[in-house]
């Protein structure tokens, strides 16, 4: 898979068990695999090179699943 990257800002999603998603400014969702723990923060502005990742199966109905690379 052919990585891209994504600006946003990191968000607190209150689905199910809860989990990190990254919103761009044009209001794209992404939800990274690996965020790392420190990058976990409301509010938090980033920049990732990312990569789609095909699941099978998600319990997550948001956003587009991406690994950070």
């Amino acid at each position: 898979m052919k990585a891209f990257t994504i600006k946003g800002t990191v968000k607190k999603i209150d689905l199910g068990m809860g989990f990190w998603g990254i919103v761009t400014k044009d209001g794209k969702e992404y939800r990274p695999i690996n965020l790392a723990p420190a990058m976990a923060r409301e509010g938090l502005k980033v920049s990732f090179q990312v990569v789609p990742v095909e699941e099978d199966m998600g319990m997550f109905m948001w956003g587009e699943t991406v690994e950070i690379v």
